[in-house]
C-alpha cells in the first residue's frame, strides 16, 4: 500500500508517516493542497490522509478535484471537527472516509487497511502467480503454501513484480513504487533487495534479470 500523507502540521505529518512506515506502508508527505495536487499526478497513491483545513488549496478543493478527475485514490479526510455536518459534508466531496482529530494511530490504521481493501474498481486484494500467493492487506505471502518471511520491502518488490504480470520492471520502477520520495536514486537498494528476495523464494528461481532492462517474474 502506498499512502500520500497531506497535513501541514509538519510533525504531525511525519509522526504519521514513521508510523505507517513501521508498518510497511510506504508513506509519503505534503504539507499544503498545492503540492498534494503535484505529488498525486507524479505517482499512483492507494490513500490520501487529507487533513481538511490546508495552505495554498483546501482540502476540500484537493478531495473535490481528485475525485471529480477520477483519481483512483481512496481519500481518508481527517479534521479538527466531529460533527455529523461535517462527516456529510466531507463525504460529499468524494471522501471515502472521515476522521476526527485526535485520533488513535491504532485506528488510523484499520480505517486504512479497510480502504485498501476496496481499493479502485475491481482491483484485487490477493494475487496469485507460478505457485505465489500475496495478500496485500495483511501483507503476507505464500509459495506453494509456504509462508515466506518477508520485510515490507521485498513484499513490495514482490507485489509490484506479481501486478505486472511478466512485464520488466526497471529499477527505477521499483524504486517510485515501493520506496518513499526521499530516497536517493542512485543507491543499491532495489538490486539488494532482489537478491534477498529471491534467497527467500527459494528454487526453482521465479525473477527473471532481464538485461539492459531491470527483472520480472
Amino acid at each position: 500500500m502506498r499512502v500520500l500523507v497531506v497535513e501541514d502540521e509538519e510533525d504531525l505529518a511525519e509522526m504519521i508517516a514513521d508510523g505507517l512506515r513501521s508498518s510497511g506502508i510506504v508513506a509519503d508527505v505534503a504539507v499544503d493542497g498545492g503540492r498534494a495536487m503535484e505529488m498525486a499526478a507524479a505517482a499512483d497513491y492507494d490513500v490520501l490522509v487529507l487533513d481538511r483545513d490546508l495552505p495554498v488549496i483546501h482540502g476540500d478543493a484537493v478531495c473535490r478535484m481528485l475525485h471529480t478527475s477520477g483519481y483512483p485514490a481512496r481519500i481518508l479526510m481527517l479534521t479538527a471537527a466531529g460533527t455529523l455536518a461535517d462527516l456529510v459534508d466531507g463525504l460529499g466531496k468524494g471522501a471515502d472516509d472521515y476522521l476526527a482529530k485526535p485520533f488513535s494511530y491504532v485506528e488510523l490504521v484499520a480505517r486504512l487497511q479497510a480502504l485498501a481493501r476496496r481499493g479502485p474498481s475491481g482491483t484485487p486484494t490477493v494475487l496469485e502467480r507460478h505457485g505465489l500467493r500475496l495478500d496485500t492487506v495483511r501483507r503476507f505471502a505464500e509459495r506453494d503454501g509456504r509462508l515466506l518471511r518477508l520485510t515490507p520491502k521485498e513484499l513490495g518488490v514482490l507485489e509490484a513484480l506479481i501486478s505486472a504480470d511478466g512485464v520488466p520492471l526497471r529499477s527505477a520502477d521499483l524504486l517510485d513504487r515501493v520506496w518513499d520520495t526521499d530516497t536517493d536514486p542512485e543507491s543499491t537498494t532495489v538490486k539488494v533487495t532482489v537478491h534477498q528476495l529471491r534467497r527467500k523464494l527459494g528454487p526453482p528461481p521465479l525473477i527473471e534479470t532481464v538485461p539492459g532492462f531491470g527483472y520480472r517474474l
